[in-house]
């Protein structure tokens, strides 16, 4: 196998590993606004149990990411210079939405004030909901093709990106986070907590099923020249279907376990769908391919070998992170807030 070819297949496993991950941050996210009850005192409390849920292991989630557009950046330079700047407005916005959830999640809880932690409530919903939204745009419109000039340039616009295909791989790619997340909460937390999550995952699902199938067969029938994608779109259909009933049934891990599987199908049907191209064109000889975006084979080799080292460890470390935090939370675990107050001083003539 080529090493280009390597290369996209480790980018597509960069992606799933992201997707994955922050998938269920993104869903816990967001879910700050729906799942707390109660008084505010209550509420407060829970939003400290979600979010601690997450609080060991979203920054590492995060380096996926990285890692994926570092990867994306050395192997297919080509690639990387017409997609960001192509798709710059949208990608922008989801740096500013993870920059603004990163301050919220470092910063929520050092000053002891009702009103800082609803901003930073705020900018953690908002931080959650945009990436979810328009990761889904971006890899729909990845599938659909975008508009190249024979330089590999993108002289669509942004509005072109806004299709209807494009705009409903958004609400897929949202509506699978929040059931991910809700999945993942109800296997964390105990008490009413788990049980409500437990019940929005139940109701989401179907939601995601409905969203997820549409989509699948749309890419499928419209836009992927490769027969054996279905396979792919079947995985994901039966995955979603027992999510479904996993999640009524709540049986927690079996939900998690099939709502990571379509996660794994759909990344799988987004390549493929794609393959060999890297960022397909309307007009298919302006496309860009594995070959013609891809760095020199010197290149590729020093970078498969600082893989082949490196990938092991970061996977063993983010193992026993996961492992380490293991055990279920309920709110009895939150204790009172803590941080900095700033009393007003009243001068005294």
């Amino acid at each position: 196998m080529d090493l280009p070819v390597v290369w996209f297949l480790l980018i597509a496993v960069l992606w799933t590993g992201y997707l994955v991950l922050e998938g269920f941050d993104f869903g816990v996210g967001m879910l700050l606004a729906i799942l707390p009850r109660g008084d505010k005192l209550r509420r407060e409390k829970e939003r400290r149990l979600m979010i601690n849920t997450i609080g060991p292991v979203w920054d590492g989630n995060e380096v996926w990411l990285l890692t994926a557009g570092g990867a994306t950046f050395a192997a297919f330079p080509e690639w990387y210079a017409t997609l960001f700047s192509g798709f710059y407005l949208p990608l922008f916005l989801i740096l500013i939405a993870l920059i603004v959830r990163v301050v919220a999640f470092e910063w929520r809880g050092k000053i002891d004030s009702p009103q800082w932690r609803t901003w930073a409530d705020r900018a953690l919903i908002f931080g959650s909901f945009v990436p979810a939204l328009l990761w889904g745009v971006a890899f729909a419109n990845l599938v659909r093709g975008v508009e190249l000039d024979a330089n590999h340039q993108y002289v669509g616009g942004f509005f072109a990106l806004l299709s209807p295909f494009a705009l409903l791989g958004g609400v897929v790619t949202l509506s699978i986070f929040l059931t991910h997340g809700a999945i993942f909460l109800a296997m964390k937390t105990d008490g009413e907590m788990r049980e409500r999550a437990g019940t929005f995952a139940a109701r989401s699902s179907v939601v995601t099923l409905l969203a997820a199938g549409v989509w699948a067969v749309w890419a499928q029938v419209a836009y992927s020249g490769e027969p054996w994608t279905w396979a792919a779109v079947l995985v994901a259909a039966v995955a979603l279907v027992l999510v479904v009933v996993a999640t009524r049934q709540r049986r927690e891990a079996l939900a998690f376990g099939a709502s990571v599987v379509t996660i794994v199908a759909a990344v799988v049907l987004i390549f493929g769908s794609m393959f060999p191209d890297v960022m397909p064109a309307f007009d298919p000889a302006n496309s860009l391919t594995v070959e013609n975006a891809s760095s020199t084979d010197y290149t590729l080799t020093v970078m498969t070998w600082v893989a082949v080292i490196l990938t092991p460890i970061v996977l063993l470390y983010q193992g026993w992170t996961y492992w380490v935090f293991r055990k279920r939370l309920t709110i009895e675990h939150i204790p009172e807030a803590t941080g900095l107050t700033f009393e007003r001083v009243v001068s005294r003539s």
